[in-house]
């Protein structure tokens, strides 16, 4: 594919906002979703040798639909119920409301990665199990869902648009409830895995209104996930987690290639 062809879709007012670094030691960007989005095609438009790590958060609140909701994200846009930023990404699932209730990461690796062995289910299991490890860490009763247990859970059919509305392999749950959900996208040139992890309660409503969501859906939504401070008790320091997580990262993927704004 063209690199022309992986920018993503958007419709925002935050799309030129500039991407901000944390200082040194939180290894966290803090961008609008559609920068990140950006960051993310920029990764597989050549060749990926080396691993490449990025963990963001968002100054605002954005919509992120997947690459089989062409029609709700045109739609959403159409209708303009929300000043949300809009975007849609090349990674499947259903749509992800993102802001500063939101750690997430990018990783990429080259496509003969040892962590890609065994399919794509198989590579989402190192990056559950790891986020799931580094918050019980904090002191969170997390752990990453395997295939066994997720063929026992119900699901929730009226949810399937939205990312958080449902669970896949390794992702993470805690007290039944969603806590961290994963995406991958695959291409020649090398493979992208996405993680986001819920700091505190998202306000679901933005999502639900923006794709003119009945409101049962909100409540829907509220059931079906948790968020870390709600486990902890008190508000999680986003610098030290997304430090920890960026850590974390490095040592198991190795050689990472230099942290710039390729």
């Amino acid at each position: 594919m063209p690199a022309a062809a992986l920018a993503p879709s958007v419709r925002t007012p935050f799309a030129s906002a500039a991407v901000r670094r944390v200082p040194v030691g939180s290894g966290l960007t803090v961008a609008p979703a559609a920068a990140e989005q950006d960051w993310n095609m920029r990764q597989l438009a050549a060749p990926v040798t080396v691993p490449r790590v990025r963990v963001w958060t968002y100054p605002a609140p954005g919509v992120v639909f997947g690459c089989a909701q062409a029609a709700l994200f045109d739609e959403a846009a159409r209708a303009a119920h929300t000043d949300c930023e809009l975007v849609q990404r090349r990674a499947g699932g259903g749509a992800v409301l993102t802001g500063p209730w939101m750690l997430s990461s990018s990783v990429v690796l080259p496509p003969d990665h040892r962590l890609l062995a065994g399919g794509t289910v198989s590579s989402y299991r190192w990056l559950g199990v790891l986020h799931a490890g580094l918050l019980r860490d904090f002191g969170l009763p997390a752990h990453a869902l395997a295939p066994d247990e997720l063929a026992r859970r119900p699901s929730d059919p009226a949810l399937a648009w939205a990312c958080f509305g449902g669970l896949s392999p390794w992702e993470v749950i805690a007290d039944g409830r969603k806590l961290v959900g994963l995406a991958q996208l695959r291409r020649r040139h090398g493979v992208l895995l996405t993680t986001g992890t819920l700091l505190y309660r998202p306000d679901w409503s933005l999502l639900c209104r923006a794709l003119d969501r009945p409101a049962a859906d909100v409540t829907r939504l509220q059931a079906a996930t948790t968020s870390c401070a709600e486990l902890h008790g008190n508000a999680m320091h986003v610098e030290t987690l997304a430090g920890s997580l960026a850590q974390m990262l490095a040592d198991v993927l190795g050689e990472l290639a230099t942290d710039d704004d390729t």
